[in-house]
């Protein structure tokens, strides 16, 4: 089922980062539930371990957790974008001191070359020490012969500390153990694979991860086609994607939409920012390009004046420029949590 292994990748991400982040200049946080609000202390944008056992959600608005704080169960920060900015650098600079290159995925996260190291597991737990003395973050590794595999491996490290210590290595295991590790995992946790499409392929039987690496590649391509079939050769163990240590950033890319009927709940508005940020993130990737900023608009109905009238925007630069649709739809959706205020009929989006 696996093929022979010969490029090898690590994925290094830091563990609940901004919440990381604060840790660093408040030492007194360690093991308290924290949570980092978005940039009008609107609503979650990150969540320490301790924040989600209180069932916390990413993306819950802040006014549904204030009685935590208030009770003392809970520390809320505002954002703090130019801290995590720097923190983010001194991490990305330390790993690169560890390895022979390095490809910047996002503000927390990044891919290593590994191919040709020979003892994988010591090195991926010098990374994680050497990150945690250095620059004070918690990360977790995973090491795997493809991209995607290395970010499952990443997934079950962060999913189970204790038993694997921050660090999995696909190639320590048999073939016995990355069956059973496949099969304990649903394919939603799939990188690449969305909600929507785990969702088609849950309603034709595949529902877990080793289900997607066992289903017939033709049918996977024909149904949901390339971009989901190279995922499943990924995870096969085959190299679709190298490492990009130098990309360059796009200057811009715009998509915009008026609603024919006008829009009210955040819930179609989520599903059309996700939309026209696939788009553009497939725009961008066509033309070998990356974006360094993101931004959402939105407005109501302007010729209606017998209507409430609302509009606003807002945007985010990008540490590290990315066309990766989950990266910037992640983004996006935070920033349209920011500016949606209910109780309006919403004409036109874009961003």
């Amino acid at each position: 089922m696996f093929v022979r292994e010969a490029k090898m990748f690590a994925l290094i991400d830091g563990n609940s980062f901004y919440c990381s982040c604060e840790r660093v200049f408040r030492p007194e946080l360690k093991n308290v539930p924290i949570v980092v609000l978005s940039n009008n202390d609107g609503c979650v944008v990150a969540r320490s371990t301790e924040a989600k056992a209180l069932g916390i959600k990413m993306g819950e608005p802040y006014f549904r957790v204030k009685h935590l704080v208030s009770q003392g169960r809970l520390k809320a920060y505002s954002s703090n974008y130019e801290l995590y900015a720097d923190l983010s650098r001194r991490m990305m600079e330390t790993i690169a001191g560890c390895v022979p290159a390095v490809e910047v995925y996002s503000i927390d996260e990044c891919f290593a070359d590994m191919s040709g190291i020979e003892n994988l597991t010591e090195l991926g737990c010098q990374i994680r020490q050497r990150v945690l003395q250095w620059v004070g973050i918690p990360t977790c590794v995973g090491i795997a012969p493809t991209k995607t595999l290395a970010k499952f491996c990443n997934h079950l490290a962060k999913r189970y500390p204790d038993h694997f210590r921050g660090v999995v290595v696909w190639g320590d295991w048999n073939e016995t153990i990355r069956l059973r590790a496949l099969r304990s995992q649903g394919v939603d946790e799939i990188w690449g694979i969305g909600r929507r499409t785990a969702d088609k392929l849950s309603e034709q039987g595949i529902r877990t991860a080793l289900d997607f690496v066992e289903a017939d590649t033709a049918t996977i391509r024909r149904r949901y086609g390339v971009t989901v079939e190279r995922t499943q050769r990924e995870m096969q163990g085959i190299v679709c994607d190298g490492l990009h240590p130098n990309a360059q950033p796009r200057q811009n890319l715009v998509r915009s939409r008026s609603f024919g009927t006008r829009i009210e709940t955040l819930e179609a508005l989520q599903a059309a920012v996700t939309h026209h940020v696939s788009l553009g993130a497939e725009a961008l990737r066509k033309d070998g390009l990356t974006a360094s900023a993101v931004s959402v608009f939105l407005h109501t109905d302007f010729f209606r004046e017998d209507e409430p009238q609302y509009h606003n925007s807002l945007a985010q630069n990008l540490i590290v420029s990315t066309a990766d649709t989950v990266h910037l739809n992640r983004i996006a959706q935070r920033l349209l949590a920011d500016i949606y205020r209910s109780g309006y009929l919403y004409k036109k989006m874009r961003n």
